[in-house]
């Protein structure tokens, strides 16, 4: 099945002009690899309700499969991007931000200070990714066939067959 897929980058300089966004190109690019068709993209600064806005634009009325955000998951004062995803989401899916950490752990120690956050708004996917473009493209990486197969899940009406291995 094709899904569709949208890419939010948080962040205040990016918003402003005074920094290029690096990591939601990269994304996208990921994301179209892997078969998706990126149909959204936008640049919010670190404000929840700018943050929970576009979260539930994509959700609510593009009805995009998948959100992925990039930026506002560190621990900056300015980093609520989990927060957002959380007030906007009704189920949430935490064994993706595991994942992602897991696999940062492995190649550095700072991968602990991720706050991601995941989880479900109707039957779109909403999956906070770090905001520079190495993490970025290092965590996707690390759950990409977890997140189609989940999509699959969310797009079925019963069950996705999740005992078939590697079914993507």
């Amino acid at each position: 099945m094709n899904y569709t897929a949208a890419v939010i980058t948080v962040s205040d300089k990016g918003f402003r002009g005074e920094r290029e966004d690096t990591s939601g190109p990269a994304i996208c690019s990921i994301v179209e690899r892997c078969g998706l068709e990126v149909v959204y993209r936008s640049i919010v600064p670190d404000e929840q309700e700018d943050i929970c806005r576009e979260l539930i634009r994509c959700a609510d009325e593009k009805k995009v499969a998948l959100v992925l955000t990039t930026g506002g998951t560190g621990f900056s004062p300015r980093d609520i991007t989990p927060e957002a995803t959380k007030a906007v989401i009704e189920r949430e899916t935490p064994g993706i931000p595991e994942a992602m950490r897991a696999e940062s752990m492995k190649i550095t120690p700072r991968g602990c200070l991720s706050r991601s956050a995941a989880g479900i708004r109707g039957g779109t996917l909403i999956v906070n990714l770090p905001g520079s473009e190495k993490a970025a493209k290092e965590n996707l990486l690390a759950v990409m066939d977890g997140l189609v197969h989940g999509l699959d899940m969310l797009a079925s009406s019963g069950s996705a067959n999740c005992a078939e291995e590697g079914k993507k």
